[in-house]
Parts: C-alpha cells; structure tokens; sequence
C-alpha cells in the first residue's frame, strides 16, 4: 500500500467528467478531483456502481452525477455530456479512462475479440473526447487524461489486442495534444504497471490457479517485478492524473507518464548477486 496522499484544493469552481469511475482507477479519481473541489460526473456502463461513488462524494458535501454510458456508443456518450454540462453549466477536465483487460494472441483472438477491445479501449476515449472537446475549449483552460498503460511501451506475451490498444492511446493522446493546443487544451495519458484494482485482481483469479498459487501470492509476484517491489494503489494513480489536469501541470502536454514503479525503466535481464 502506498502513503496516504492530501489533495490540494486545485478543481475549485471546475467540473470534470470521468469514466470508468464505478471502480478502480476511475473511482479514485472521481474522489481526488471531488477533493480537490470539482464537480464530478461519473461515466460507466455500471450504474449502481457510479451512483455509488456520486453518493460518496455527495455525502462529502460535494457535487457530483452518476450517468449510465456506455461509451462506446456514440449516442451514449453525446447525451451523458450534454447532461452533464446541464448540471454543471461547464466543463474544464475529461478523465478518459474506461478501458477492459482481455488475453490472447494473434492465433487466438477473434476478429469480435479484437473488436471489443479496441472499441473499449479506443474508440470509447475518441468518441468522449470529441464529445467533451467543444466544452473543454470554451473553458479556456481545458485539460484531459487518458488512461493508457505500461504495456504500450513493452508487453507481456499473450495481450496483443490489449497492448495494440494502449499502445494508440498514446498515438492519440500526441495528436489531440497537437492539435487542440491552439485552442487552449492540454491532453496527456498515464501509463500505469500493475495496480490494485478489480480488473487486476480478476487477472490474477485467472492464472493463478494454473500456476498453483494463491490470488495474493500471486499479486505480491507481480508488485516484486517492479523495481519499487510493489503493486500500486489506485490512489497514486489518481494523484498523477488529478496533476495532469490541473493548472500545476500548464506546461505539459502530449506526454505519455509511466506510473509504474519504475517497471518500464527495467531490463529483463538476471544478473547474479
């Protein structure tokens, strides 16, 4: 577990939407940029979940919108921003984050396979950023986030739809941050390892049983390849991305950041003791 992080009160009569945000990273954001002032609206496919996390913030005294979206459907997400800048009269930040983790190699994914990813991966992010970047302009000082991860830079086996998907997130994130620079909006994407959310932990569900482990001793191998010998918590992530959105990070855009433990600095070679 990683230290427990204060939030400066950065977002202060800003509003910012975020998806994926019934869980996992997105959930930890949503809360972070709430604590830093914003009014939040969270995204997901999982209402119940995203009602969850606007309660929480509400009972903290702030602002915040649970929408069913689906965001790869382009009429889901152009109606869950309109509702969103209804409410909130604005929008200043855009967590693109919803994303879904699937197995496989050239010769074992489908095409439909292969679809779903990208459309999840992709897609979704291109079609809430197109959906967001008028209001985002008109806010004058706009900013976005895009969640990519560690595996566009170097990947595992058996992930090459999901590695192709990160991977052009980041292509993306350097075009948006070209071409809406004039226009005064920033746009950058983390590039998180390993990091404790349920989608990591239904990975290791998945292989642990093959490898005859436990689902945490197995978690604790995976945090150990890291140079700084751990998995993340959702709440370091959400730090990074709460500073790439917010006037601190002014300067920056089209970067690609590893949060990843110094996992994507490390060469696989075993040296002896």
């Amino acid at each position: 577990m990683g230290p427990t992080l204060a939030a400066p009160a950065d977002f202060t009569g800003r509003a910012a939407v975020v998806t994926g945000a019934a869980h996992g990273i997105g959930r930890a954001v949503a809360l972070r940029l709430h604590r830093g002032g914003a009014a939040v609206a969270c995204f997901d496919r999982d209402l119940p979940g995203a009602e969850a996390v606007a309660a929480a913030i509400a009972a903290d005294g702030g602002r915040a919108l649970a929408l069913g979206c689906d965001v790869t459907q382009d009429g889901d997400v152009a109606a869950a921003m309109a509702d969103t800048v209804s409410r909130f009269g604005r929008l200043d930040a855009l967590h693109a984050n919803a994303g879904i983790q699937r197995y496989g190699t050239a010769l074992q994914v489908s095409e439909a396979q292969w679809d779903e990813v990208l459309d999840a991966n992709v897609k979704a992010a291109f079609l809430t950023v197109r959906h967001a970047l008028p209001h985002l302009i008109a806010s004058g000082r706009g900013a976005i986030c895009l969640t990519s991860s560690a595996q566009a830079f170097a990947t595992q086996r058996g992930v090459v739809h999901y590695a192709a998907s990160k991977t052009a997130l980041v292509g993306l994130c350097r075009a948006l941050a070209v071409d809406h620079a004039p226009q005064g909006v920033r746009v950058n994407c983390v590039c998180p390892g390993s990091v404790d959310t349920p989608m990591l932990r239904a990975a290791a569900d998945r292989f642990a049983t093959a490898a005859g482990l436990a689902r945490d001793e197995l978690l604790c191998r995976w945090g150990a390849s890291h140079p700084l010998g751990r998995v993340a918590a959702v709440e370091e992530v959400a730090e990074v991305v709460a500073f790439l959105l917010s006037e601190r990070a002014s300067f920056i855009t089209g970067a690609a950041v590893p949060v990843d433990g110094g996992l994507s600095a490390q060469l696989g070679v075993v040296l002896p003791e």
